[in-house]
């Protein structure tokens, strides 16, 4: 395993993090963890070298912190450090931020998280948080023990990242959104530069875009791909472009299979700033390019949006409106629509409450995208 430096600490982090919120399940619920195989993906990445998980109290619907305390167990703890985040839309009050962190010390089965961090921050929500000074409740918190170190994961634009880092002298990591396929949405590489400058450790989440990007590409994109000389999957360089970067301190994987981990586990070990050559820098471009053309839907199946109340299944719609662009069209990628989305989660049962969009952190029109989806992949059309 290759180890980076993490912002101005001193400890060095594996290049690659494990991100807990893509588990295997069972019966296609998010809640249902198959904790066996799980369990053996987690202290495999341990057993080889990952130092770093990083999970949250929504995910897997309050299951995954939970699941990895019980993982940690009998020495594990000690081998890794363990960053997970304050709910920030939940919270309302400093009593809150310490009722929400209590269970979370709980269900982590620790008495202390190395790295805490605002949720999802964006502009309401942090307007939000500096009203309730959550500064004065952090720096209380770190001289309790119960937390080490505070830092934020960002989803707006760069102005109010900037804002975010200037307003605080102490924070020690950000998290935010970034790969090849929109290096300027959101944060951006504008935002990796100027937390480096700083002095934070970047975390970098959805490196393959939700899964986009390990898909089978589409024949003219493998054309592209044909042209390096070093031969990857497309997983490898989505990876690597992040690794790429000097000011990057460890990329997140939310893997969901052992292959996912032992292959990840050895495209990080061939990893290191720069490895990636001029040709391949611009192999990558051309790749960004294509794919900007085929109108893909910039869901990462974080799964914020559910349950719906409705029963609409959001991500997966998203997932196979992505696919059917990635082959072409292709009239099986309706088929499986249909046998995999019953009617009772289509979008035609949507009420149009806009629940999902509030908490999507892409925030993406969802209410129309889906029913744009519908329109497409409905076999009867």
């Amino acid at each position: 395993m290759k180890y980076r430096t993490f912002g101005k600490l001193d400890w060095k982090t594996s290049a690659l993090g494990f991100g807990v919120m893509r588990l295997p399940i069972l019966n296609n619920d998010s809640s249902m963890i198959n904790e066996p195989e799980a369990t053996s993906m987690i202290r495999y990445a341990i057993d080889h070298g990952i130092n770093y998980f990083d999970t949250g109290y929504p995910y897997h619907r309050g299951k995954s912190e939970e699941f990895l305390g019980k993982v940690l167990k009998n020495g594990y703890r000690d081998k890794v450090k363990l960053a997970t985040k304050m709910p920030t839309w939940l919270v309302e009050s400093k009593s809150d931020m310490d009722k929400y962190l209590t269970e979370q010390l709980e269900r982590l089965k620790t008495d202390q998280i190395d790295f805490y961090l605002l949720h999802g921050l964006r502009s309401e929500r942090w307007q939000k948080m500096k009203k309730l000074d959550v500064f004065s409740w952090a720096e209380r918190t770190i001289d309790t023990g119960k937390i080490r170190h505070l830092g934020f994961s960002f989803h707006d634009e760069f102005a109010v990242f900037k804002e975010i880092i200037d307003s605080y002298d102490n924070w020690t990591l950000c998290q935010i959104q970034y790969n090849y396929a929109e290096p300027n949405f959101q944060a951006g590489t504008k935002g990796l530069e100027y937390a480096a400058t700083k002095g934070l450790a970047v975390i970098v989440m959805e490196p393959i875009s939700g899964g986009k990007l390990a898909l089978p590409p589409p024949s003219e994109i493998q054309a592209i791909w044909d042209q390096a000389e070093t031969k990857r999957t497309p997983a490898e360089w989505a990876l690597q472009w992040v690794w790429n970067q000097s000011e990057v301190s460890v990329v997140l994987s939310g893997m969901s299979t052992m292959q996912q981990v032992v292959e990840n586990i050895e495209s990080a070990e061939r990893s290191e700033p720069g490895v990636l050559t001029p040709h391949e820098m611009k192999l990558i471009d051309q790749v960004r390019q294509k794919y900007s053309q085929l109108g893909f839907v910039g869901c990462t199946n974080c799964q914020y949006c559910l349950p719906c109340p409705q029963g609409v299944a959001i991500p997966t719609i998203f997932q196979l409106y992505n696919e059917y662009y990635m082959r072409n069209r292709d009239d099986a990628v309706k088929k499986k629509y249909w046998e995999q989305v019953s009617p009772e989660n289509r979008p035609d049962r949507c009420a149009n409450c806009g629940d999902c969009e509030e908490l999507c952190p892409q925030q993406l029109p969802i209410r129309a995208l889906i029913r744009r989806a519908d329109r497409s992949l409905d076999p009867n059309r």
